[in-house]
């Protein structure tokens, strides 16, 4: 299963680099794998769903 960071909630906008980035807390060996391309999914993903608290109302 892979994941797409443009639909993670920790991809957020940063305003101090004017970018999108990942919040996600990463140490060395886990980020190392990412920039590598070592893994198959991001274990941090969680899927934004800006209609999830609109489902709960009703």
């Amino acid at each position: 299963m892979k994941s797409n960071c443009e639909n993670c909630s920790n991809y957020i906008y940063d305003d101090e680099y004017d970018c999108y980035c990942c919040d996600a807390n990463l140490d060395e060996d886990e980020m190392g794998r990412f920039l590598t391309k070592q893994t198959a999914s991001c274990p941090y993903f969680n899927f934004y769903d800006e209609y999830s608290i609109v489902r709960k109302q009703n």
